[in-house]
């Protein structure tokens, strides 16, 4: 695997010697302090460059980067259109080295430093930037949320929380195990999220997809968390949906005193339908499977 010094190295001395090239910047997590380096990091890399249509013709000038494993096009493709603007290339290569570059047309720059404050300037032709950006992750730090977003998520997870019951009745389990990923597990993170920052401040990141949590919760709370993972069977579901409307009634709870905010009524008025319909056509009327 080549260093990280030498692959900026590479990706520097090509930009350079190339004058469609005008700034490049890093962005992401080798950016950030506060995650501790390791080898699976990204390289995300943006080239502004004046002249698009010079490199998206052709891929033969990637072959620079070294051999690759697989390229994606994310905005060349057709069944997963992209939501970024520019144009992308994610290379994974065979030293196991990950790249991400994006070319971005120059007359985007002051449009690009609004979107991400994790940036940090590795190359600027012009001088274009006169006080270059201090990386930051705190478009990323836990948010504070205020009654109505409280209530809100509650209502999201007991409204959803009947959509899987009705797939576990109608023994459908790929839709009941949809909703509740989808959207019951995503409410009870965030409410777990909240619960972590009423103890300890709303100043740092629980990183994407929640990867950190597990660092600043109870172990307990942690093991009850991983339980609600098991989907493999109608029975697994319905003790994965009930500790999920467990552990997020006892956190929505203690956030709720906490925070002083009104407990909203859902709960007890879904739970109780829960009740009525696994009595009706759980798994103790499906033979447990």
């Amino acid at each position: 695997m080549r260093s990280e010094k030498q692959v900026y190295d590479m990706i520097l001395s090509f930009a350079e010697a190339d004058e469609r090239i005008r700034m490049v910047t890093l962005e992401g997590s080798r950016t950030n302090i506060n995650i501790p380096p390791d080898e699976f990091q990204d390289f995300d890399i943006t080239f502004f460059v004046t002249d698009m249509d010079s490199f998206t013709d052709g891929d033969k000038w990637l072959e620079v980067f070294g051999e690759r494993l697989i390229l994606q096009k994310p905005e060349d493709m057709e069944l997963f259109p992209a939501e970024e603007r520019g144009f992308s290339y994610l290379m994974l290569f065979a030293d196991d080295i990950k790249i991400d570059l994006t070319l971005l047309p120059l007359d985007l720059t002051d449009e690009y430093f609004t979107w991400d404050k994790l940036v940090k300037i590795l190359l600027d032709k012009d001088n274009r930037i006169g006080q270059p950006p201090v990386p930051t992750d705190e478009d990323y730090h836990l948010q504070r949320p205020t009654e109505r977003m409280f209530d809100d998520c509650c209502n999201e997870f007991w409204n959803t929380v009947p959509y899987v019951v009705k797939g576990l009745c109608r023994r459908e389990i790929l839709f009941a195990i949809d909703h509740l990923n989808d959207i019951v597990r995503k409410e009870l993170l965030r409410m777990i999220s909240w619960l972590v920052g009423t103890e300890r401040g709303y100043h740092f990141s629980l990183g994407k997809n929640y990867k950190f949590l597990r660092q600043y919760i109870p172990e307990e709370l942690w093991k009850r968390l991983m339980d609600t993972y098991k989907m493999d069977s109608y029975v697994h579901m319905w003790e994965s949906l009930e500790q999920c409307m467990s552990l997020f009634r006892e956190v929505s709870a203690e956030v709720s005193r906490r925070m002083d905010y009104q407990y909203p009524p859902y709960d007890e008025k879904i739970s109780g339908y829960v009740i009525r319909q696994k009595a009706k056509y759980g798994v103790e009327n499906f033979g447990g499977n």
